[in-house]
């Protein structure tokens, strides 16, 4: 069975973004936290996680933060499922690669069934807090980018319990470390 894993940026001081993201400036002034990604030295452990997505789940902030990826997915090739009450902008509407739900219940789902049997990637902490809350998660995989951010939206909002998790994996990496984590059960 397919896996729901996320792979997220974050600052040592726990940061997704840097302050005053907004539309068209997701990542505020965080932009740091993805220098590693142009770095040929971190590729084989970027490319491994590209290569498990079959769909990718979005919360609504992420979605309108980064313009609604130009009606696409910000994976090259798999199609997204938005999580939101509010229905797709007209400008995306029709857009065979996104797909909109009200619940994460709702998306998880969809998005296994659109990812063909490959792995469903969560985008956002909002999102990934809240199926996680919902025991939907099976991996968790951090970019640590050294870098305190002081200012900027949280990896993670509130869980309604603790949540175990096991070091399956640890990759130093330019400019980044690479934790991968998965859930205990």
């Amino acid at each position: 069975m397919s896996k729901v894993f996320a792979a997220l940026a974050v600052s040592v001081d726990g940061r997704i973004t840097g302050g005053n993201p907004r539309p068209g400036s997701g990542l505020g002034d965080g932009g740091t936290l993805f220098d590693w990604y142009g770095d040929p030295r971190n590729a084989a452990v970027y490319d491994q996680l590209l290569d498990r997505v079959g769909a990718v789940v979005t919360g609504r902030t992420t979605y309108d933060d980064s313009e609604g990826f130009g009606g696409g997915s910000p994976h090259p090739t798999a199609p997204m499922v938005v999580l939101s009450h509010r229905p797709q902008p007209a400008e995306h509407a029709g857009s065979p690669r996104q797909v909109f739900a009200a619940s994460v219940q709702d998306a998880i789902g969809q998005a296994r069934a659109l990812a063909g049997g490959r792995d469903v990637a969560i985008q956002g902490g909002a999102t990934l807090t809240a199926a996680i809350g919902a025991g939907l998660v099976d991996e968790v995989v951090l970019h640590q980018v050294p870098v305190l951010l002081g200012a900027g939206r949280p990896l993670f909002g509130r869980l309604p319990e603790h949540v175990r998790l096991t070091l399956v994996d640890t990759v130093p990496g330019a400019g980044v470390v690479h934790l991968h984590y998965r859930i205990d059960r």
